[in-house]
């Protein structure tokens, strides 16, 4: 009973990875797959003296995005170093955009069973991803695999607008949906194209003030995104309840049992020591490229969807299926 005075609030950090022939800013095959450490190059392996080239269909994808989130488009847009450590990032930092992302605002609606939501967007930045750490080929070692290193992704950040794991599981579902109506990504969750850190609070019912957070890190499925968020709620409750703190922290989600744990205190932006890459010279749009870009946009799921509802008086369920996959819509 305790939990039916609690809601969740709940954000997401969803990692789109971009079907870009080349990586994002090197020659690099970005296709997925390959024997192991062979989509690779001295720019990719982070070799001293080497310098990055930004893949411009990365830049366009970016774009393409944000229009149909009605996103507003910085025109100058520069690129940050996200320092930190870890074996499966070659270089020692991330490039990635903190100051200006280029992206910003915007929303997306969801149809949900009886009811709507409008989830706001923060913003949406532009990065490479890192390597692919394997655990369970030895049981003394951890192997690596760089292939994916480099790889563009956009970082598609939400307000904490989402009250549920059904929410949630939609607005991955919406975001996939939009990615290849676009033509800018598979979203296929299995290889890794669509992943999302969920961060977590909740609060009593009828209050406004948020919660302490907590973030469960790479998940890849909406099947496991329903079930860590349904552990971590039940979990942070029982602390409330109890009389404990809540502390922020980083957590990883275990689908065999079904639980979270934390992985090491949340990091802050201090930590992580951005600072502007001086490899990097600022990107300018024009507002006529950008113009030119919102022209070239498919028709977008929500508008056939309204279409199918008002104008073929078609019931909801009917028109969610016929418009899940592009092809299919233009088909009908």
């Amino acid at each position: 009973m305790k939990y039916e005075y609690y809601e969740p609030v709940i954000g997401l950090e969803i990692h789109l990875q971009l079907s870009t022939q080349s990586k994002a800013f090197c020659s690099d095959d970005a296709s997925f797959g390959g024997e192991p450490n062979t989509h690779v190059s001295a720019i990719s392996l982070g070799h001293p003296g080497t310098l990055p080239r930004l893949n411009k269909r990365q830049v366009e994808y970016a774009v393409r995005l944000g229009l149909a989130l009605g996103s507003r488009i910085n025109l100058r847009n520069c690129f940050d170093r996200k320092n930190y450590f870890y074996t499966d990032l070659p270089k020692g930092y991330q490039i990635t955009q903190d100051r200006l992302p280029v992206c910003v605002g915007g929303s997306m609606e969801l149809q949900m069973d009886g009811y709507r939501r409008t989830v706001r967007i923060h913003h949406i930045h532009m990065e490479e991803d890192a390597g692919k750490s394997i655990h369970d080929l030895s049981p003394r070692h951890s192997m690596i695999d760089l292939n994916r290193a480099g790889v563009p992704l956009l970082e598609i950040v939400s307000e904490p607008d989402l009250r549920s794991g059904e929410e949630v599981d939609a607005f991955m579902t919406a975001m996939r949906q939009l990615a290849r109506y676009l033509g800018i990504s598979d979203g296929n969750m299995q290889e890794g194209s669509m992943r999302c850190d969920v961060n977590v609070s909740v609060r009593k019912k009828g209050e406004t003030l948020l919660g302490e957070r907590c973030e469960i890190k790479n998940v890849n499925s909406m099947r496991f995104a329903r079930q860590a968020i349904e552990f971590e709620v039940k979990r942070q409750v029982d602390l409330l309840e109890n009389g404990e703190e809540i502390v922020r922290s980083t957590l990883n989600f275990n689908p065999a049992t079904g639980e979270t744990s934390p992985m090491r205190d949340k990091e802050s932006a201090h930590d992580y020591r951005y600072f502007p890459d001086p490899d990097l010279p600022p990107v300018v749009f024009t507002q006529q490229w950008v113009d030119e870009v919102a022209d070239s946009l498919p028709e977008l799921p929500q508008t056939i969807f309204n279409r199918f509802v008002n104008k073929f008086e078609l019931p909801e369920y009917d028109t969610r299926l016929l418009t899940q996959e592009r092809e299919t819509a233009a088909f009908f």
